[in-house]
């Protein structure tokens, strides 16, 4: 063995005992097996979303001391942004720390971009810089820059921070785009309950007013697209939604949202808020979700909060008008495990087809007619995650009314061991919840009630972790 082969091969064991060492870490009983969380501490909403080269950067509020949120301003010297890239949105790969609190306060939600034109001026080598803007929150509000000349290894506060001063009470969340047919970039700023302010900048560093959206009900962390109708590329629509995922559908010219449809629902459950779309990713926009849940319920870990599955947002023309799906992303294929599919299955009352399909990792997508039965029940270790009963569906704690679509009801579940995430009829409608797992091993249960169920198509595929993968 050469010198070099020889400090290659050291180099490659070194990486391959942290890689085992990680991934042994990332296994505590609890821990979500493919939704995004960080080592320790804890993280709230995912923001400063941006692809470059490949790479998707995730940041989020981060608590560095304690798996508890960091509070109001009166706390806030807590709130960082952590740091995650990854190649395909499953596997991520954590950095350090990129921000800190400063004396402008700390560091609170915002959004990033990619400065193709270096219109901001900070650009120092051949890279165009990675730009963020982002709330400093002290004893008030103020809109501050941070970029990255090094593919977002490393990052840097603008000297001239903040960009814009407190205009009202709770203005926060900055959403930043560059807008090509106007050659301007958009803020987007939440400013109070039911609006959000439109400015316009050629640098970033000088925001000018153009608009307020008054929207009914709109709550902070903003986001704003545009989306294709039917895949359509000659026919698109602006989306805007906040933190509950409320969304209007309209029209926007470069300084003016009008909305056309809306306030829009399509997440259902009690664990989704904040989540925010990745910038600079063609032909796709895919978003995430912070998935909050109350600590207290559960054993003290590490780590604190997840984030939702990643999925894909299209805008489809419905008997009710345009409106939004959302689904879980293709990369998921990556992590598949063992696939049991079943057709034209008629399910009676006692009978259970899956009984020997254990696990906590699942993909499960099946479309069903009730027959005779009352209803029907999908079942995990005794937990009902998906129940249709009389035009209404259940998961966990939630539901909402849904009807047959040609007599039948799709649904596909995610399980990642204490969280479902539950996508009914291609997405019209989602419901993203916890569970306690108390009960283990007693696996998968699909149960006829009051009359026999047509199963006309079932796929149940395991999944495996996306931190051993």
């Amino acid at each position: 063995m050469t010198k070099t082969t020889r400090s290659a091969f050291l180099a490659l064991s070194v990486l391959f005992a942290c890689s085992s060492a990680f991934a042994q870490e990332m296994q505590e009983p609890l821990r979500p097996q493919f939704h995004y969380t960080t080592k320790k501490g804890w993280i709230n909403d995912p923001i400063g979303l941006v692809q470059y080269k490949g790479e998707y950067h995730i940041f989020n509020d981060h608590n560095v001391e304690s798996t508890r949120f960091p509070g109001g301003r009166g706390n806030g010297e807590q709130s960082h942004w952590c740091h995650a890239i990854s190649n395909d949105l499953i596997h991520w790969q954590h950095m350090p720390v990129a921000l800190y609190p400063d004396k402008n306060g700390a560091c609170w939600s915002g959004s990033g971009s990619v400065d193709w034109k270096n219109s901001t001026g900070f650009q120092t080598g051949e890279e165009p810089p990675l730009v963020i803007a982002y709330t400093s929150a002290s004893r008030g509000f103020s809109q501050s820059l941070a970029y990255s000349n090094d593919r977002g290894r490393t990052w840097k506060k603008y000297e001239g921070n903040p960009v814009q001063k407190q205009i009202g009470p709770d203005d926060r969340d900055p959403l930043v785009f560059w807008h090509e047919p106007t050659k301007k970039w958009v803020i987007v700023l939440y400013v109070r309950r039911g609006e959000a302010q439109i400015f316009n900048s050629d640098d970033l560093k000088t925001w000018t007013p153009t608009s307020i959206a008054k929207l009914p009900g709109f709550h902070e962390c903003p986001d704003m697209f545009e989306l294709p109708v039917d895949g359509d590329e000659k026919n698109k629509k602006w989306v805007i939604y906040d933190a509950a995922f409320n969304h209007w559908i309209g029209s926007f010219d470069g300084k003016t949202f009008t909305p056309e449809a809306g306030p829009l629902r399509l997440e259902y459950g009690r664990s989704f808020y904040a989540a925010q779309s990745w910038d600079n990713v063609k032909g796709r926009r895919i978003n995430i979700g912070w998935m909050r849940f109350s600590w207290n319920k559960f054993p003290k870990l590490p780590w604190s909060q997840q984030m939702s599955f990643p999925g894909e947002l299209i805008l489809k023309t419905t008997p009710k008008g345009i409106r939004m799906f959302r689904n879980p992303i293709k990369e998921i294929e990556s992590i598949y495990g063992e696939t049991i599919t079943k057709e034209n299955l008629t399910v009676t009352p006692g009978e259970n087809p899956l009984k020997d399909i254990t696990g906590d990792l699942f993909d499960i997508e099946m479309e069903v007619s009730l027959l005779k039965a009352k209803r029907f029940q999908l079942k995990l270790n005794d937990i009902a995650i998906a129940t249709y009963l009389r035009s209404k569906i259940y998961s966990i704690d939630s539901s909402m009314s849904q009807d047959l679509v040609n007599g039948k009801i799709k649904l596909r579940i995610l399980v990642d061991r204490m969280s479902t995430e539950l996508f009914v009829n291609d997405g019209a409608i989602v419901m993203s919840n916890y569970f306690m797992p108390e009960k283990r091993g007693k696996g998968l249960e699909l149960i006829a009630e009051g009359g026999d169920i047509m199963v006309h198509s079932l796929r149940v595929t395991k999944l495996e972790s996306a931190w051993t993968r």
